[in-house]
């Protein structure tokens, strides 16, 4: 049976569930955040102990200023109402990605977060904010540039994700089959799903599926 240490999630459908409902994709945003909330709690009942969420690329940036605005300011209101249940439920809070590019009030919010679950030890949320695969690798080659040998191992202790697991699984709702820019370096061996389902349908029971076919997969990491 496999052992599980990471899950990796790309949000994807948060926009078209809310126009679909006739709603707008604010809507949307609000109801996925709602499932953020379950699949941490599925998480932890599970016994995974590193989760991962999409929550905003650096490619985002080029969406409407209107909504931009409204995804930051749904996560300074989510830490703002939930932050004593993160504390109370060991949940430690990190960040991947470039937090200088943003406002004040979410890089301030996030930092703050991060402070009060440090010593949290029951899961590890990470939450990808500003963040983009390929500059991460460039960022992570740079520290790198006065060294006469440049490895795996020396490249990997430059990611954001150097003290944490590579995903064992990554799991994509919305329809679309394709990475967008998430995890390129990291996503290597992971064991990929990708579900039609949109982001605020998606269940514990959909994750509690995928965990038992993911502990029945034969990986062979390039053996055979």
């Amino acid at each position: 049976m496999n052992k599980l240490d990471h899950v990796a999630f790309i949000m994807d459908g948060n926009g078209r569930w809310g126009k679909k409902r006739n709603k707008g994709r604010n809507f949307g945003h609000i109801n996925g955040v709602k499932t953020v909330k379950k699949i941490v709690e599925s998480s932890i009942k599970l016994n995974i102990p590193v989760i991962t969420f999409y929550v905003f690329s650096t490619e985002n940036w080029k969406r409407p200023r209107g909504e931009i605005n409204f995804l930051f300011k749904l996560i300074i209101n989510y830490f703002n109402n939930e932050l004593n249940n993160v504390i109370s439920n060991g949940i430690k809070i990190n960040i991947i990605g470039n937090l200088n590019k943003l406002p004040l009030k979410v890089k301030s919010s996030l930092k703050k977060v991060i402070k009060l679950t440090r010593n949290n030890d029951k899961i590890i949320v990470n939450l990808a904010v500003n963040y983009g695969s390929k500059s991460e690798i460039i960022n992570a080659l740079k520290k790198l540039k006065n060294r006469k040998k440049i490895d795996i191992k020396s490249l990997r202790k430059e990611l954001y994700t150097k003290n944490l697991p590579d995903p064992d699984i990554l799991i994509r709702t919305g329809g679309h089959k394709r990475l967008s820019n998430f995890m390129l370096w990291q996503l290597a061996y992971a064991e990929i799903y990708f579900l039609d389902k949109l982001w605020p349908d998606f269940s514990e029971k959909d994750l509690k599926k995928i965990v038992i076919n993911y502990k029945k997969v034969k990986r062979n990491f390039g053996s055979i």
